[in-house]
């Protein structure tokens, strides 16, 4: 039975030597000698016809048999994983020595950098940044900016209404009358207000059933029309060019008296005319005007100690004259070709 078990080692030791890098041929001799069915098992069972004496002896004999053929295959075993890693790590060596691949960044959406710029140009002239929801209550969208019940403003047909009284507002002026009420000591504010707006209107290259607005409000004693013109030269100058000039139309609006319409010198023709001013030399570019005394008076403020002024204008509108996009549906379809053109520069 001695004989028998080295035999066996021999023959397993043997087998293991000539494997190279079969992980699974070597498992497959793990278990024919070391498992249950395999012949070392079979020898220890015919130990029982041995004395008392040889028992242990030949017990530590297929002991020390198991030991050796265990600690062989772990060896292999290691050795065969070691060259499988070194095998990989050599077929895929990284050259250090190429150029890296080049990463293409995205870039900020047109309007985005619009919207950023003109709240930069306003945040340095003093006014804040402020926000309001986008699904907005009768009240605060019409009501507080002296639109009564019954206004044509307030049509079903102009309007996206959740309930009668609820809707998706209209215009950014909401956020003007909240921050008016809001103001508990009704002291002098200046702010803009940038989001989106939602009517029902029809998409064409001039049109779209939601949009963007950016408001701005100024309340405080002694706010004059003069302050108003001011600020608004400030602000196409900085938008459209020093060599910009502007002038101002009567017009109407509920919530504004006097109210204003503002053009600018076309920027295509420097006002001569051409087809993009209609030969008229101007282009109109926001609304504006005084506070009306009702929206001070609603809000809380009395209209005889303050006085302020609004303006209004689309980012939209102001973007594609400034980039010279003739179709506002571009803003909003996510074609990456159009919107690939206002990636940074990589200088």
């Amino acid at each position: 039975m001695k004989e028998r078990l080295q035999a066996l080692q021999q023959e397993a030791v043997a087998k293991i030597n000539e494997i190279t890098d079969d992980l699974k041929q070597l498992n497959e001799i793990r278990i024919s000698y070391l498992g249950k069915k395999g012949p070392i098992t079979e020898v220890l069972k015919g130990m029982g016809a041995l004395s008392a004496e040889e028992r242990p002896k030949i017990g530590a004999i297929a002991n020390e048999v198991r030991t050796v053929i265990q600690e062989k295959i772990e060896q292999k075993t290691k050795a065969i994983e070691e060259a499988i890693i070194q095998k990989k790590l050599a077929s895929e060596a990284i050259d250090v020595t190429l150029p890296g691949r080049p990463q293409f960044l995205g870039s900020k959406h047109p309007l985005t950098i619009v919207i950023e710029e003109i709240e930069d140009l306003f945040i340095g002239m003093g006014y804040e940044i402020a926000e309001g929801p986008e699904v907005e209550s009768d009240y605060f969208n019409f009501e507080m900016l002296n639109l009564p019940k019954g206004h044509p403003a307030r049509d079903m047909q102009d309007s996206f209404y959740i309930t009668e009284e609820i809707l998706l507002r209209t215009h950014t002026s909401p956020v003007q009358a909240r921050t008016m009420v809001g103001k508990k000591n009704k002291e002098s504010f200046k702010i803009i207000c940038p989001g989106k707006v939602f009517r029902r209107d029809d998409d064409d290259a001039t049109h779209s059933h939601q949009f963007t607005q950016i408001e701005g409000l100024v309340v405080g004693e002694n706010i004059r029309m003069s302050d108003l013109k001011g600020t608004l030269e400030v602000f196409a100058k900085k938008m459209f060019g020093p060599e910009r000039e502007i002038r101002l139309r009567p017009s109407f609006f509920p919530f504004t008296e006097p109210s204003v319409e503002m053009d600018i010198s076309c920027m295509m023709c420097a006002g001569n005319g051409c087809k993009t001013c209609k030969h008229t030399g101007w282009i109109e570019i926001l609304g504006a005007g005084m506070v009306h005394p009702h929206v001070l008076e609603m809000a809380g403020y009395h209209s005889k100690k303050f006085s302020g002024f609004a303006f209004g204008m689309g980012p939209d509108r102001i973007a594609m004259l400034k980039y010279g996009i003739h179709d506002i549906r571009h803003f909003y379809t996510n074609d990456i070709r159009f919107l690939s053109q206002f990636k940074p520069s990589m200088d």
